[in-house]
């Protein structure tokens, strides 16, 4: 499987969920090919055990290109990925986990955005500024997952993001980069801050959520 893509989705999935951020089947990872389609974890796959067989390639039109698995479906949040590859041309891959610090997060706003403190890593996710004002999108969560796409596609349509990634409420965080690497640095950033903005929170400090 060398110079495969899901060999790199394999370990990072194996990683987040080492960390606890994909829970038992809880996430799904993609990464695009040189002809814009893009392999994501299958629907129902434990992310700690992930083979080749666990992804199923789809096209931008939301087609299967290529399924190992005749019964495999697609992962139940490929409408987001198809959302931010759409959004996002330059995205070569998209991640999205499920960490209990993100849901927690969401709720420190009644808003749809939740303000990142100005600190060091927010270098990490490109925000080279003194003393940044930066926020993260946070969508509402909705058990027809396409409707947070179609509200995330709608966003981005009119709005630069600060930040590669975004939030749903009480769901977790997406990211996208221009490679795995970055996607992969991205979810660990993100997470980062998020355990900074609790943490924070519990002492009374100033976040501006």
């Amino acid at each position: 499987m060398s110079g495969d893509l899901r060999s790199e989705l394999i370990v990072a999935a194996k990683h987040f969920y080492d960390r606890g951020w994909m829970a038992g089947t809880a996430g799904n990872l993609s990464a695009r090919l040189p002809d814009g389609s893009f392999w994501i974890t299958a629907s129902g796959r434990q992310k700690g055990q992930l083979t080749p067989s666990d992804f199923i390639r789809m096209n931008l039109d939301g087609a299967i290109v290529e399924q190992p698995v005749p019964e495999a479906r697609p992962s139940a949040e490929t409408s987001i990925h198809l959302a931010v590859y759409n959004c996002f041309p330059e995205a070569k891959a998209c991640y999205h986990v499920h960490s209990i610090e993100a849901n927690l997060v969401s709720r420190l706003t009644a808003g749809d955005a939740v303000s990142l403190p100005a600190i060091e890593m927010l270098k990490g996710l490109g925000v080279w500024e003194e003393n940044p004002q930066v926020s993260m999108p946070l969508f509402a969560n909705y058990l027809e997952v396409p409707k947070i796409a179609k509200e995330i596609s709608e966003f981005f349509a009119v709005s630069s993001p600060s930040v590669p990634a975004l939030l749903i409420r009480d769901h977790g965080i997406t990211v996208w980069g221009d490679s795995t690497a970055a996607a992969y640095n991205y979810v660990e950033i993100v997470e980062y801050i998020f355990r900074y903005t609790l943490a924070a929170s519990q002492l009374n400090l100033d976040l501006k959520c």
